[in-house]
This record gives C-alpha cells, structure tokens and sequence, in this order.
C-alpha cells in the first residue's frame, strides 16, 4: 500500500507513514493532497472475500472493528491535525484492502472509503481546492511527532 500511495507524490501529494499514537497503536498511512486529507487504514487478508458494513467487516465468518477504528482514526487525526495547524483540517477515513479475491461493500456506507490496493490510483484525480501552499502547512504538522504524542 505504501509504495501505491508514494505513486501520487509527483501529482502534488504527500505521504506519511506508521504514524505512532499513544497507546502503543498507530496510523498506517496519512495522504495529504489537492483532494484533502485522508487516513488510510490498511487491511491485508490475503485471497479473503471481504464484506463491508456499515460499523463492521465480515472475513471468513468473524467480525472485524476496522469500519468503526477507521472513523476514530480520522477523528483523532482531524483533532491533532487542527490543532497543530491552527485552522479546521478535516481528515477522511479510509479502508484499503490488500490482497483480497473479493470486496463487496453495502450501498449505504457513505462516510468511510473502501477500496483495494490498486484503486488508490483514483486519488491522483481528486480536486477540493487545496492549495500546494495549505497541504505543505499540514504536511509539516503532521511530520511533527508532537502533533500526534503530546508532551
């Protein structure tokens, strides 16, 4: 996943990766770019179909809690992000499957990104209106590690 999204950097975005939080967890990566801010949440389930829900994931009959960590994910980024940054950084979520056979995802989910690894691609296209000069301000807060782990 980390090399498909180092792919948009030439297209005007920025990328971090393994961005440690307290309590001994993490953000797999932070995108932050022309079409906004966005977690990705990477997910490898190697040749697994995949069902999305609305707050859960369903693989091989378990249930998994990556819809609901994903939210919290972006809430938390958005949080420190604003913080750091001194002005609203509103941070989408996003749900990437790695490896897997099948993805089917439930019409009604709105709010979290589903994808596979090679859609990422379709990030290279999206346009908010984010100036280069805003996206470095919110690259170099997130590049700080006492926006994520304060002191």
């Amino acid at each position: 996943m980390g090399a498909e999204l180092e792919k948009l950097v030439r297209r005007g975005w920025r990328v971090l990766h393994s961005i440690p939080l307290a309590g001994d967890v993490d953000i797999d990566h932070v995108l932050m770019g022309p079409g906004g801010v966005f977690c990705v949440n990477t997910k490898c389930h190697r040749g697994a179909s995949v069902w999305v829900g609305d707050d859960s994931v369903r693989i091989g009959g378990q249930s998994y809690p990556y819809v609901r960590k994903s939210r919290a994910e972006a809430r938390r980024a958005s949080a420190a992000l604003t913080s750091a940054c001194g002005f609203p950084v509103e941070v989408q979520q996003v749900l990437a499957f790695v490896a897997v056979a099948e993805l089917k995802v439930v019409p009604s989910l709105r709010d979290v990104r589903v994808l596979k690894e090679r859609d990422i691609a379709v990030f290279k296209h999206l346009k908010t209106g984010w100036r280069p000069d805003k996206v470095e301000l919110v690259y170099k807060a997130a590049r700080d590690r006492r926006t994520w782990v304060p002191s």
